[in-house]
């Protein structure tokens, strides 16, 4: 059985053009076969999508859907005797462009055929950097395989330098109209696939495509404070386009690889700082690397425990377009005990113990809670 038109576009029977015009573009995006390159499932579902709100987006037709049922428009479909008034093909392809000219405007014209459809696609290049280049900026080559203009024809297309010429079957438009019933179905020309114009002496080198594939060479400027996953885009810097349409563009996705010392959180430095325990007990400076390179001196008070935080304002990383400014840096403490000790350094710690009343409060204190817990048990 047929799903119903307004289950195919998730809405109630009564819902609003608004809301339906809502719901169509939800899900065109989501199955468009720009969006799913090979998938069948989504292209058939944007079929369906398409063929349900051309009928529910007219008043008439949708009051007819409505009045007659969904059977009314698809039964002649069924029965062999083609799409006509009342009937209504779910293997056409072509409406989609009016119906994505009025939802998405030049973007739906873009992926659904014309001379529009013609524009080069966007690319995506990963780019990784080291935590210092992210703080500082840099620029940096890159080489992108992509589609770039013919040399030989200059992305025209024709060999020698000839003109192309009018399309004679679409009269120039790139587009055949035909009637199905009370539909007008829109086609890509499939003489000139869209141009609107043919060649009759096609380029050699790019076979009248106006571009070629080749590796490009971009340098590119990467500024301070960039984080992972941040985005440059470079305009015009995509897929030529064919026959001297747009170029897309490139769109650089930026990662940041882990560092040694450092870690990152916005625009703030974290670094775990090891602190002997002479230092910690007495107090003392330790000096800290910094990521531009620097270094820090920390003044660690007397009494220092694992886990003490000391922020170093302005000591972070680079906030991106804001010329010299800076988060900050946290340093966090943690008290190293002394290992590989000497038959003296052992001597000192043993007799420093046997002195050492009242200098453990946490300790003691929880070794009091325990002694309770244990006399508790034993009444």
């Amino acid at each position: 059985m047929a799903q119903d038109f307004y289950e195919i576009l998730g809405v109630p029977r009564g819902a609003s053009d608004s809301d339906m015009k809502s719901a169509y573009r939800k899900l065109a995006m989501k199955y468009h076969p720009d969006r799913n390159p090979g998938d069948k499932e989504a292209e058939q579902k944007f079929k369906e999508l398409n063929a349900a709100y051309e009928v529910l987006k007219d008043t008439d037709s949708r009051s007819a859907y409505d009045r007659l049922g969904h059977e009314a428009f698809t039964q002649r479909q069924a029965g062999g005797g083609g799409p006509g008034a009342g009937g209504f093909d779910f293997n056409f392809t072509s409406s989609f462009s009016n119906i994505f000219d009025e939802v998405f405007g030049e973007m739906g014209r873009r992926g659904s055929g014309g001379r529009h459809s013609q524009r080069g696609a966007d690319l995506r290049y990963n780019l990784e950097i080291s935590l210092e280049e992210a703080f500082e900026g840099s620029k940096v080559d890159i080489r992108v395989p992509t589609l770039a203009e013919c040399e030989s024809c200059h992305g025209l297309g024709a060999e020698d330098g000839a003109q192309p010429i009018g399309c004679p079957t679409c009269q120039g438009s790139g587009r055949v109209r035909a009637s199905q019933g009370f539909f007008t179905v829109e086609r890509t020309c499939h003489s000139c696939s869209g141009q609107g114009q043919i060649i009759s002496d096609p380029c050699r080198a790019c076979g009248g495509q106006g571009r070629v594939r080749r590796e490009r060479t971009l340098n590119v400027n990467i500024p301070a404070g960039v984080d992972e996953g941040t985005r440059i885009r470079l305009s015009g810097e995509g897929e030529a386009g064919v026959r001297g349409a747009p170029a897309g563009d490139l769109y650089i996705f930026i990662g940041v690889r882990p560092h040694k010392l450092f870690e990152r959180e916005g625009t703030d430095i974290f670094c775990r700082a090891p602190i002997p325990m002479t230092t910690a007990a007495i107090g003392g400076q330790i000096e800290c690397p910094t990521v531009d390179g620097s270094r820090a001196r920390i003044t660690i008070p007397v009494g220092t425990q694992t886990g003490k935080r000391f922020r170093l304002r302005g000591k972070g990383m680079s906030i991106l377009n804001q010329r010299n400014r800076r988060g900050d840096m946290i340093v966090e403490a943690f008290v190293e005990t002394p290992v590989n000790l000497t038959k003296r350094q052992e001597e000192l710690l043993k007799e420093f113990e046997g002195e050492s009343d009242g200098n453990h409060p946490e300790a003691e204190g929880f070794f009091a809670k325990a002694k309770a817990l244990w006399d508790d048990l034993r009444d």
